[in-house]
């Protein structure tokens, strides 16, 4: 199937949706909003993935199993140890591909607010010092600048994958409000 963009109809309403994109793209943003639309349970994959201290935890593989055999959800398609499993579930895929310049002013500005604030994420974690970013090479601005491009990539692997699965192409936050208003709202769910 060939991408969609933000005025092309759905083939039909979706039930389990992936949201794709770099980090700091607003992937989670989105997703809580198609599961707002759709009235399906959206659930932060980060949360399940980062145990105290930014570890990873034991249970994040199981508990992505368990939430996806679920008839209806929307998540962030990252991680790659459940990166496919979750594809191969998936009836829509929306890509939500900013310009990097876009993409890394709203990781910056993310990443200082929350940081400034001391905002608690998910188990307890705080953004590290703002300076970490100058020494830590998996620092999240680092990290989205220098993985950009790694989600066409999979996209494309994905189509060639997973020819019928749906991608919703979206490049910018205007398209992904009238993807949300229009295609989205309109998608009639498929007959029994």
């Amino acid at each position: 199937m060939p991408h969609l963009d933000a005025a092309d109809p759905l083939p039909r309403r979706p039930r389990r949706v992936l949201v794709a994109g770099t980090s700091g793209a607003g992937k989670t943003t989105l997703a809580s909003r198609i599961a707002t639309s759709l009235q399906a349970p959206h659930i932060e994959i980060d949360g399940l993935f980062h145990g105290p201290s930014w570890t990873r935890r034991p249970s994040f593989e199981d508990e992505v199993r368990l939430f996806s055999a679920d008839p209806s959800w929307v998540t962030e398609w990252q991680y790659k140890a459940v990166r496919t499993h979750l594809a191969d579930l998936a009836d829509l895929m929306v890509w939500l591909d900013l310009p990097k310049i876009t993409v890394m002013r709203q990781v910056v500005r993310r990443t200082v607010v929350r940081r400034l604030r001391r905002q608690r994420l998910w188990n307890g974690n705080v953004e590290p010092p703002l300076w970490t970013v100058l020494t830590d090479p998996e620092h999240i601005v680092r990290w989205a600048w220098n993985t950009h491009r790694q989600t066409a990539t999979r996209i494309e692997a994905l189509a060639a994958r997973r020819p019928d699965l749906p991608v919703v192409h979206l490049r910018s936050h205007v398209a992904a409000e009238r993807w949300l208003h229009g295609p989205l709202k309109q998608a009639q769910p498929a007959e029994s």
